[in-house]
């Protein structure tokens, strides 16, 4: 009776640890993420994580996908209707490690009734900070000086040597005063800017604290001394800055992107540049990602780019892996998201 009673235990073990593992929901973690993030994830009782974390070729990516319940993925994946054909029918929540959504393909996802999440808020001052040190980087030619230095340039105190723009009593435009855009024109503020400018389509709050100005873009372009592009990319912000507008700056003017490559047309970016229409531009977004090595903006001293470094924090990386993880898992259980993306 005794060898009965603890095989009868063994087989109830057995057949509950099979039922669990016949329930739990596979998701798919396109990369390693930060140890918050994963932490979350390998501890929940309601999915088997599968790590991608390869740079192998798409089809296999595609393959690994297949009968997938949850997708965590980053910003630099194009999620399209490839990618949920080959996850199949059970793919019910996606959760991007990122604020911006334009590599997902909203309309078919909304049409498969899958739910999205995505991390905004937990970004943005790390981004404004990394905006205005790319700001001061350009304007005051730092990664120039810096090569000077490295390559023998220094020689002796020149007056005009290595001079660049100043924020004191300068005038701000920035495109797209969002959270990020706002919390960029705070960070300003103190270097004594004179003049915030701002466009779009209603008058913002919080613009008041620094006596922001609402007025039409061309204006924005005309008057502003530094033009920071910190909006969202829209079918109506596509290619907004171009030609058109770079030929209505000054042509002392500072033009830093640090919101999505493709806002910008970089063919006459590369132009303005060159000819000396606007002064310098500091980008930390491009388009494609990473921008290849024998692009022409990166033949020009008066161009900073940097590999999209805007929210590249440890704090920060961290609390976006938390709320990625988080995010997904209540997609999975049909709670609400901490941050759901209304499609």
């Amino acid at each position: 009776m005794l060898m009965e009673g603890i095989l009868w235990r063994v087989n109830r073990a057995i057949c509950t640890l099979m039922k669990a593992v016949k329930t739990l929901m596979k998701v798919l973690v396109t990369k390693q993420l930060p140890p918050e993030g994963m932490k979350i994830l390998t501890a929940s009782e309601v999915c088997e994580v599968c790590l991608w974390d390869t740079e192998g070729p798409r089809s296999e990516f595609l393959k690994g996908l297949q009968g997938a319940h949850g997708l965590l993925c980053l910003l630099s994946e194009k999620i399209d209707a490839e990618v949920l054909d080959a996850a199949g029918p059970n793919l019910k929540v996606i959760s991007t490690f990122s604020v911006g959504y334009d590599h997902l393909a909203i309309d078919e996802i909304k049409k498969r009734g899958i739910r999205v999440g995505y991390t905004p808020d937990v970004l943005t001052d790390a981004t404004a900070e990394l905006t205005v040190a790319l700001l001061l980087a350009t304007a005051r030619r730092l990664p120039e000086a810096v090569d000077e230095v490295k390559n023998g340039g220094w020689k002796s105190w020149r007056p005009l040597w290595m001079c660049g723009y100043g924020l004191s009593g300068s005038t701000v435009g920035v495109i797209g005063l969002g959270r990020i855009g706002t919390a960029i024109a705070r960070r300003l503020m103190p270097f004594g800017v004179e003049r915030v400018l701002y466009s779009g389509r209603n008058v913002k709050a919080d613009a008041k604290e620094f006596n922001g100005e609402l007025v039409p873009l061309d204006t924005l372009a005309t008057e502003s001394d530094f033009v920071v592009v910190s909006c969202a990319l829209t079918p109506e912000t596509q290619g907004l800055c171009n030609k058109s507008f770079f030929s209505k700056m000054k042509n002392t003017a500072i033009f830093i992107n640090s919101s999505r490559g493709a806002v910008v047309n970089q063919e006459d970016l590369y132009e303005a540049l060159s000819s000396g229409q606007i002064a310098a531009a500091g980008l930390d977004v491009t388009t494609p990602e990473p921008l290849p090595t024998d692009h022409p903006l990166l033949t020009l001293k008066n161009c900073v780019v940097l590999p999209h470094l805007g929210s590249a924090t440890y704090s920060t990386r961290g609390v976006m892996a938390s709320l990625a993880a988080r995010n997904l898992l209540a997609g999975l259980e049909g709670m609400p998201m901490p941050k759901e993306l209304t499609l």
